[in-house]
């Protein structure tokens, strides 16, 4: 194929996932450069989908000249595996101990998981699933990247496009931004239908403690809020275009749930497993380690605020209404 292009066009191509969450959208930039945002999730059934769907505009894998990653998560960067090596791959730093799997880091995961599991409150007849608190990354890739990217970064072959740092859903994560004509290419950050969750996460290499996930996410709503955005491609979902309305529901969403917390810890102090099990009563034991991270980040977001105080004394640490 001829790459040499005077116009910028822009083609998703959908991909199915085993995950609950369903099908993954990646995109493809064309310009005088092929460049694929995102690589679905590592399955024989996702390579054929995506190599189909390539060919259907007139490209194949050979053809695609750099790849970017909003953030690391499996049903994102899976694919890279099965690309040619020589294909450059740009992310956040954040993402490349996760991309590659790489095994200092994960070695502590288990321990750090149970650790947290023992300052919330949690019954032991959840700590055997701590075993396979990594079992997704068998969709994930195990190949890193080629240069790490961040706040305010250009790529060749993407003139009007801004890399804009956006964690919360992942620490890692990233959009693209085409300040012509006002898309946004958003990953998980920006979804029609559903509130990304806030995950936590393990510290990274050399950080002794966890970021406050949904105090990131916050601030990245807030972030997307001053930007012209006129349309989000996002990674799950429809194509959102009534995005600062959407942006206000999500802020008074959270605001609702932090509020409903405020109210039960009004009632008596808890634990954050007990605030778990208040919050999602039909759901907590079936997703444990999801609830228990939105959970957690309504604690943060009460903390940051001051309006409950934390009595971390002893294990499980202890919340109540208060403070400021």
């Amino acid at each position: 194929m001829n790459k040499v292009s005077c116009k910028q066009e822009i083609k998703q191509i959908t991909i199915p996932t085993p995950f609950a969450v369903g099908d993954v959208h990646t995109y493809i930039i064309i310009t005088d450069k092929v460049t694929l945002v995102d690589a679905g999730v590592k399955t024989m059934e996702a390579w054929e989908v995506f190599q189909r769907e390539l060919n259907k505009h007139g490209l194949k894998v050979m053809d695609i000249d750099q790849v970017v990653v909003t953030h690391h998560h499996p049903d994102h960067v899976g694919l890279l595996d099965f690309m040619p090596s020589n294909i450059p791959v740009y992310g956040h730093k954040r993402a490349h101990p996760w991309m590659t799997q790489d095994q200092r880091y994960f070695s502590m995961h288990e321990t750090y998981y149970k650790g947290l599991f023992e300052q919330m409150g949690v019954e032991q007849r959840f700590y055997p699933l701590l075993n396979a608190i990594d079992k997704p990354l068998r969709f994930s890739c195990q190949r890193g990247l080629t240069s790490f990217i961040g706040e305010g970064d250009r790529l060749e072959g993407l003139v009007n496009w801004r890399i804009l740092e956006t964690p919360g859903h992942a620490s890692s994560h990233l959009v693209l931004f085409d300040e012509k004509s006002g898309t946004l290419i958003g990953g998980d950050m920006i979804l029609a239908d559903i509130s990304p969750n806030p995950l936590v996460e393990p510290p990274y290499v050399g950080e002794t403690t966890r970021k406050k996930s949904m105090l990131e996410y916050i601030h990245s709503i807030e972030k997307m809020k001053s930007l012209p955005i006129t349309r989000v491609l996002p990674g799950h979902g429809g194509i959102v275009e009534n995005v600062p309305e959407l942006l206000e529901i999500r802020l008074k969403q959270q605001d609702k749930r932090a509020n409903k917390v405020l109210k039960f810890l009004k009632e008596s102090p808890a634990t954050a497993y007990e605030i778990c099990q208040f919050l999602f009563k039909s759901v907590y034991e079936k997703q444990l380690l999801l609830t228990l991270s939105e959970t957690l980040g309504q604690i943060d977001f009460l903390l940051d605020k001051g309006l409950i105080i934390e009595d971390a004394s002893s294990k499980p640490y202890t919340y109540k209404a208060g403070g400021d």
